[in-house]
Order: structure tokens, then sequence, then C-alpha cells
């Protein structure tokens, strides 16, 4: 089946969950990672962040996977979904009526009407969306690898220590901590909208209701992301959602960490259509991007999905990362 992206739609939400010490990498400080979905998807459309005054890397030079798909996948029509972020980024965007989610170890991630809305909204818009053709849907959301195993195992799956981490060091004792005192705190039935009302977030729903408009359009709805998209595919299958028809594209670092099982997950979930991109970064030139294949980053903002395509369609993903990754660094130095 051919997968060439008709638009990319990158859904973006926060969680309080990212604000535990430890748990995210995507910020600076926990407090800057509510930040980190703003900058990345202004980045992203627009090429320099606009809510803060920073570059799209770290200190040391690592950039965010959204540099990745920035670079590979110029040629696809973005567009912006808001789920329920804190920080609304100064980009246009479709907001779904959700609302930001709660630490869930404290109370539920969110009220279930906002739940309801976000899911009703998501299944209009990926109507729409799904007449397109071929939709690739990537996400940024700090500390979703923890919700994501909270959702998977509220739907009763096996998913504890099996999420993975944009860290080179995976904090799967501290996630399942947070995810074990949530349980404890609330055991929804398994349906799938009351386990994302308690123990999700809400980019995760939001996902899987836009993903499964575009199927139910006649569209191919393609999960671009890692560990985080089986749970996005757990609440699409759980709503009614036709394996058969959803696809999942991720990077090779994700499939390769072992610190994680992207691969068994999918397959615990009964996704079949999995697709992988082997771009490696081993030999570039920069320290920043050889990070990536040092457990760095891995996934986020729909990289893998961009990967994969611009592979299909032959390009030089490294050359074009790299330019890209020069034309950020002059930013840095020049601080204008």
């Amino acid at each position: 089946m051919n997968l060439k992206p008709s638009v990319l739609a990158v859904v973006i939400g926060t969680t309080d969950v990212s604000l535990i010490p430890g748990i995210s990498v995507a910020g600076a400080t926990p407090e800057l990672t509510h930040y980190t979905p703003a900058l990345d998807v202004e980045y992203l459309l627009t090429g320099r962040p606009i809510t803060l005054d920073v570059v799209p890397m770290t200190p040391d030079g690592i950039p965010t996977p959204a540099l990745v798909t920035r670079a590979v996948a110029f040629d696809v029509p973005k567009l912006v979904v808001n789920a329920g972020a804190r920080v609304r980024p100064k980009v246009p965007y479709v907001d779904l009526g959700g609302e930001p989610g709660g630490d869930i170890r404290r109370g539920p991630a969110m009220s279930c009407a906002a739940a309801e809305e976000l899911v009703s909204r998501g299944r209009v818009l990926g109507r729409e969306l799904g007449r397109l053709g071929v939709v690739y849907l990537g996400e940024s959301i700090p500390g979703g690898t923890t919700t994501a195993m909270a959702i998977l195992v509220g739907l009763g799956y096996n998913a504890w220590g099996r999420t993975s981490s944009a860290s080179p060091n995976n904090p799967k004792e501290l996630k399942a901590q947070v995810v074990k005192e949530a349980l404890e705190r609330a055991k929804p039935p398994h349906d799938p909208l009351s386990v994302a009302c308690e123990l999700g977030d809400p980019v995760h729903p939001a996902l899987a209701a836009i993903a499964l408009g575009i199927a139910e359009a006649g569209g191919a709805p393609v999960l671009a992301g890692g560990t985080q998209m089986a749970a996005a595919a757990a609440i699409y299958k759980a709503m009614g959602g036709d394996l058969a028809k959803l696809h999942v594209a991720t990077t090779r670092w994700i499939v390769e960490d072992k610190s994680a099982d992207f691969l068994g997950l999918m397959a615990e979930v009964g996704v079949k259509n999995v697709h992988v991109a082997t771009v490696s970064f081993s030999g570039s030139k920069y320290e920043g991007l050889g990070a990536y294949e040092r457990g760095s980053v891995k996934e986020g903002v729909g990289m893998g999905g961009a990967l994969f395509y611009a592979q299909s369609m032959g390009r030089d993903v490294l050359k074009l990362v790299e330019a890209e990754y020069e034309r950020v660094w002059r930013y840095v130095k020049r601080g204008d």
C-alpha cells in the first residue's frame, strides 16, 4: 500500500505527570515541559520557536525530533491539533475542546465531559481528514510514555515497564510507581473513556478518535510515533476501530530500544501494519545527531512517520537533517 501522506497532523497536549522530577527529559526543567509541545509545533511550522526564545535542542546540542520531521517531510502539509495543552502555541491550530491532563496519582487525568468532547470532535476531524487519503498522526506530550503505560494497563494489557523514554536511561521504576499509585487511587472499568479520564491524558484519546474518523471516511490513519502509539491503538480498538485499517510508523531507535518493547506491545494490542524507518545518524559529523544512536530522543512529533516517508521517497535523510541542524545551530550561536 502506498503510504504517501496527504497531511501530517501533530496532536499536542500536556499532563502534570511531566512535572514529576526525573520522569521526562523533554524540557530543561519539569516546569518547562509544559512549554515543549507549543515550542515543537511552532518550530515545525515556522522554523523557530515563538512562545519562548529558546532553540529546539538541548544545551549539548541534541535536537528535538521536530527538527528531523521538519527537515525530511518538508513537502508534507502540517496541521496542529490541540487536545489539551497548558501552553497554547502561537501558530494556527485546530482545538478539540479538551483540557490539560492532571497528575494521575492525585486525581483524574481530566473530566469525563472533556474526554467525551475530545473524542467527539476528534472523530469529526478525522472524518474530514480521511477524505484526503493517507493521514499521518504525530504527537507531542512530555510524560506521555508514563500515561501510555497507565492507559494500557487500565485497558487490561501487560504494559509494565514496556514503554520507552526520550532519555538513554529509561526511568522504568519511577514510571511503574506512578502507574501503581494511579491504579490504587482509581480502578476504572476497562472501557476506553473511563480509562482515559482516570489514568490517561488528552493526547492518546484524541489520536485514537481522529484515527477512527479517518478510517470511517475510507482513509488510512498512520500513527507516527513510538510506544505511546500502542496506547492510542488500544483506545482505537476499544472504541470499535478496525485494526486492519490502522498503520503505525516508527523509528529503528524505538524498535531497538532494549529498555522497552515496542513490537511486543503492538502485537499484544493486535496492530499488524507496523512500518519501521531504518535511518541511521551514526555517520553524522554532529554529536547532537549522533546522540540519537546512543538512545536519546528516539521518537516524537511524527518523526518516525516522516523518516519512513522520506526513505520511501529515496531522500538523502542525513543530508537534509544536517542542513537543518546547521541552520538551527547558527541561530543558537547568533542569538537572532
